[in-house]
């Protein structure tokens, strides 16, 4: 399990669980997914990468 290292220090100790986040080149931003049941979690407006989340391997 992900957990939150000191408030602040802006990073999270381990990766997040039962998450992963794919690229979509249409776009150019990067989309969560939650792996339980496929749906679409979220989307980076700034298109950069979500920090902790796992990439999903092709």
């Amino acid at each position: 399990m992900a957990r939150n290292g000191k408030a602040g220090d802006g990073h999270r100790i381990g990766q997040v669980k039962e998450r992963v986040q794919v690229f979509n080149p249409q776009n150019s931003k990067w989309v969560k997914i939650d792996t339980n049941t496929g749906l679409f979690m979220d989307q980076k407006k700034d298109g950069t990468p979500f920090k902790g989340v796992r990439k999903m391997q092709n």
